[in-house]
């Protein structure tokens, strides 16, 4: 198995939850949004992004307006709607069922592998 396409598929779970985040706090620009998860180390290009945002407006997740820009063309800002707010809760909860869940099953396992070790350093 390759590691690189298993830390894609990892990646691409929760992009959608991320950027569905990074636009709850208000009007955001897809370059910011792309700077954000950069930052973050959540590595995506815009020809991820774009598509992404459109599928989420199509869906009712989202909606934009254009805005005046003084150094170039207009802008477009990104924004929940209602339904979308809706959406980002349920995904909340099913992130921190799932990380609650997926943190018990690493923690067991790190604890089981220092008793491991502590047996045979004894």
């Amino acid at each position: 198995m390759n590691i690189e396409n298993a830390q894609v598929q990892m990646r691409k779970g929760i992009l959608e939850f991320c950027i569905m985040h990074i636009i709850s706090r208000g009007e955001v620009y897809a370059s910011d949004m792309l700077d954000e998860l950069t930052s973050a180390k959540i590595m995506v290009v815009e020809g991820t992004l774009y598509p992404l945002l459109t599928r989420l407006k199509n869906s009712g997740l989202l909606d934009y307006k254009w805005v005046e820009s003084q150094s170039g063309p207009p802008r477009k800002y990104y924004v929940l709607t209602e339904t979308g707010k809706k959406f980002l809760d349920e995904m909340q909860q099913t992130w921190n069922e799932l990380s609650d869940s997926v943190n018990t099953i690493v923690q067991k396992t790190q604890h089981l592998e220092n008793e491991n070790k502590e047996s045979s350093t004894n």
